[in-house]
């Protein structure tokens, strides 16, 4: 990310944002995290008008639309436009909007390999500022991390693990229960784009994802993935989404350690969903001549809806001409996407099978 110029106040008004779509993931992150920041929604279009006109009463829209063609026609060119429907329709909804258009697209980038490749394809084609909504890597607690790494704290990377042992009620979003791929694309998709986002693009992937006999009509429900940066940095993903005993024992972290150190941030949002519990940020240090121990920090903010800040901010800053493009642009998450397909065929073609050793 290159800043070309001083970095002004980003609730100015001077872009606006018009939202495509108004279903939960909206109401709950989106629109809670733009009114935080200060940022300027414009309008709203859903095919369900009445959801559209409930957000826009809830969050002070000023406009409701009765279609996307009406949206667009109404827009000059200092807007961003938030996609937020499924995957499966982002490349019809693209074409739809104007050539050079600046738009946010909800993750994941397609269902699949090639679904990715059409709508990057489709941005590039029509000259789009297209950026993906991988919000996890600018969560509070993810920045101050990365800030304490860039400022050489914790010293060398040798290893992030993340962690995740809750039930997750999936009944909560049904759509879900048509995908053949679920798991990984719907949510470990986070911490991969993550891991990337601290360490780039992995030499390899080994993984496995797995169903739960409770859970039949989910593709999968569980995930165990390794990222491979060679032989001196370990980076895993442990997901179990269906621990139902209780919340006592559910854990959900975020581990990084390095030559001088480490932190560790829990993801409370995880835990007894969609309830939650605070998060924690731990971190110890070694000082020469002392005896290193954990110190905690209070970190201001959570995943949601405050990383969803973190994206919009970058689309806003590239369309201002403040950097050259979004952190979270589509060829980075492109990229993701390519770990996320290595993770399946590897869960496909399972491990060396023992009757061949």
């Amino acid at each position: 990310m290159v800043i070309i110029k001083e970095d002004p106040d980003m609730n100015d008004q001077a872009i606006g944002i018009c939202i495509i779509g108004a279903g939960g993931i909206v109401n709950d992150a989106h629109l809670p995290a733009y009114r935080m920041a200060g940022f300027h929604v414009k309008g709203i279009v859903n095919r369900n008008k009445q959801k559209a006109e409930a957000l826009a009463a809830k969050f002070s829209i000023p406009r409701v639309y009765d279609s996307l063609e009406a949206m667009v026609a109404d827009q000059d060119e200092q807007v961003i436009y938030d996609y937020a429907l499924p995957a499966s329709e982002t490349v019809g909804v693209l074409r739809q909007l104007p050539d050079g258009a600046a738009v946010l697209i909800q993750k994941p980038l397609g269902e699949s390999i090639e679904e990715a490749r059409a709508i990057r394809e489709t941005a590039h084609a029509k000259k789009m500022l297209a950026g993906v909504n991988f919000q996890l890597r600018f969560a509070p607690f993810v920045l101050e991390a990365k800030k304490m790494i860039s400022a050489g704290q914790i010293g060398t990377l040798t290893d992030i693990e993340i962690y995740v042992n809750v039930y997750t009620p999936w009944n909560l979003w049904s759509f879900l229960f048509e995908k053949p791929r679920m798991e990984i694309n719907y949510h470990s998709v986070h911490y991969i784009d993550l891991i990337r986002s601290f360490l780039g693009n992995p030499a390899g992937v080994y993984a496995k994802t797995y169903k739960h006999p409770d859970s039949l009509q989910l593709a999968s429900v569980k995930s165990t993935i390794i990222m491979d940066y060679g032989n001196f940095i370990r980076a895993t993903i442990h997901t179990n989404h269906h621990h139902d005993f209780g919340y006592q024992h559910q854990e959900s972290y975020i581990k990084i350690e390095g030559t001088g150190g480490a932190v560790k941030m829990s993801l409370g949002v995880l835990i007894n969903y969609p309830h939650g519990i605070p998060d924690t940020f731990e971190y110890i240090t070694a000082v020469p001549g002392e005896v290193p121990e954990w110190r905690s920090k209070k970190i201001d903010g959570s995943w949601f809806p405050h990383a969803f800040i973190g994206t919009m901010e970058q689309m806003i800053r590239a369309k201002k001409g403040l950097i050259e493009m979004p952190e979270n642009n589509i060829d980075d998450a492109f990229d993701t996407m390519r770990c996320v397909e290595a993770a399946y065929i590897s869960s496909e073609r399972g491990g060396v099978l023992l009757s061949s050793v």
